[in-house]
């Protein structure tokens, strides 16, 4: 007896931790081992690899399963249309502001100064971006299954927003379809539970190889970058968010940031806001409050067109090239910068290697040398998790801010100072 009453505590010191606090020690110990093996942490790959094929199998079924729910949940369609303008509005303001903060933050630290580059053997082959016509010819999708074959975000959201909508119109003949779709919605929230319980384990696996694989010698060059991105991050989140959730929406903003962790630390090591979806989604509900309707609606979106990290690191980016290669930019310049990044979020979110694509057209735009792209891409997965991280934390706080803003936020859940006690396993 005295055996057994040892052994318990000892098994179920993990279960008891929260999901955050496994995912940081992952994350810890994952950094440790990669830097002890080196290179050779390679052969821990497949354990994070397994955990993203996981996130991204609940993704394309996930996405449309919670905007349908979520459009056929408001039977006002003004309502809808309401709470579109205003995700619209506010994601566009927010990428505004960020690479705002970015470019401050490039003329500020002076990244680029002393680096006297020359132009690059080989530069790496610039995305070609598409254009504002082309994006919206895009947003409709010509063949919804093969847009939810191919994983095409944006498509899938155009056909499940109409599909919702004219469920609603149906009226009563619609009942059996939208039940079958709540249906399918709570089965991939279960699922998404599930896959969820792999993330200390996908964490330590990633964050194993990215510190055997880069190291200190893919960050010491550019160490000053690296810096200025995460600090511009830090602030955006620290002061810019946290600023609006109080001021906006009246509301505590360290319950903001304490419902943000999770999340936030799948998008750190993940580096997809669509693969953070699950978990953002979950945190929205449970620990922020926000209501089914709302978040299924603001979320997906959000991880289609929110761009503030990505923006903000263009900002850094774009000044650290032009600093390097010595060329000045005008208060033109600036502007141009800012309003290309804000509308290219829309058009690039939910294409792979987005953040160098629309660096690459920033660049062209203003005029600055491609050869750039060369040394940022040495460093860009390091960047990429601090600004998918942000664009994750942006997500969240549009759909608090929305939620407030439609009467659709659990202030009950949202103030409380700790997640609700789950019921014990058997």
């Amino acid at each position: 007896m005295e055996h057994a009453t040892l052994e318990t505590p000892r098994a179920g010191f993990w279960s008891r931790l929260a999901l955050w606090k496994k995912i940081l020690i992952g994350m810890a110990l994952g950094m440790l081992v990669g830097g002890l093996l080196g290179p050779d942490a390679e052969l821990l790959k497949p354990i994070g690899t397994l955990f993203l094929n996981s996130i991204k199998m609940l993704i394309v079924p996930l996405v449309f399963c919670s905007l349908v729910t979520g459009v056929t949940s408001m039977q006002d369609t003004r309502k809808l249309g309401r709470i579109g303008l205003k995700s619209l509005v506010l994601y566009l303001g927010t990428t505004a502001v960020a690479i705002s903060i970015g470019l401050g933050m490039g003329t500020l630290f002076a990244t680029g100064e002393g680096v006297n580059m020359a132009a690059a053997d080989s530069a790496p082959a610039a995305g070609e971006a598409p254009t504002l016509v082309e994006t919206l010819l895009n947003m409709i999708p010509t063949n919804p299954v093969d847009a939810l074959a191919t994983g095409n975000i944006l498509q899938i959201i155009v056909f499940a927003l109409g599909l919702g909508i004219a469920l609603n119109l149906c009226g009563e003949k619609a009942k059996p379809a939208v039940q079958v779709f709540e249906s399918l919605a709570e089965g991939m929230y279960k699922l998404t539970e599930l896959v969820m319980k792999l993330a200390p384990y996908g964490v330590f696996g990633l964050m194993a190889w990215v510190a055997g694989t880069y190291g200190l010698d893919i960050l010491l060059p550019l160490i000053k970058v690296v810096a200025v991105v995460y600090l511009g991050c830090i602030i955006h989140v620290m002061v810019f968010y946290t600023g609006l959730v109080s001021v906006l929406g009246r509301l505590n903003p360290v319950r903001y940031l304490k419902g943000l962790i999770n999340p936030a630390a799948v998008a750190f090591t993940t580096t997809s806001s669509a693969g953070t979806l699950p978990a953002s989604i979950k945190a929205a509900r449970e620990e922020m409050g926000v209501s089914k309707g709302v978040s299924s609606f603001v979320l997906p979106l959000g991880a289609t067109i929110n761009m503030d990290g990505t923006a903000l690191y263009q900002g850094v980016c774009a000044l650290f090239i032009a600093q390097a290669f010595g060329v000045d930019l005008a208060f033109s310049d600036y502007l141009l910068i800012i309003m290309t990044s804000t509308l290219a979020s829309i058009g690039t979110a939910g294409v792979p290697g987005a953040g160098l694509i629309m660096l690459s057209l920033v660049l062209t735009t203003v005029g600055l040398p491609m050869e750039g792209l060369a040394i940022i891409a040495g460093i860009d997965r390091i960047l990429d998790m601090a600004r998918t991280t942000v664009n994750v934390c942006g997500d969240l706080m549009v759909s608090v801010l929305v939620g407030k803003s439609e009467n659709e936020l659990d202030e009950s859940v949202y103030n409380r100072s700790r997640p609700a006690p789950q019921p014990s396993a058997a």
